[in-house]
């Protein structure tokens, strides 16, 4: 399923030219916002944190 979903995510990156420019000015825009950054930075972190606390 996984493959599926990244043929068709890049299937429509070829097919549509002006859809990678719009990708990336979406996620400029994401990554410009320090909450979002921060969120995601605490979001990945967290189970690295909370394994080695049950040690």
């Amino acid at each position: 399923m996984r493959w599926l979903i990244l043929g068709a995510l890049l299937g429509l990156l070829l097919a549509v030219p002006g859809v990678p420019a719009v990708a990336a000015a979406m996620l400029v825009a994401l990554f410009t916002q320090p909450l979002f950054v921060a969120f995601v930075l605490g979001a990945l972190a967290r189970p690295i944190i909370v394994r080695r606390w049950t040690r």
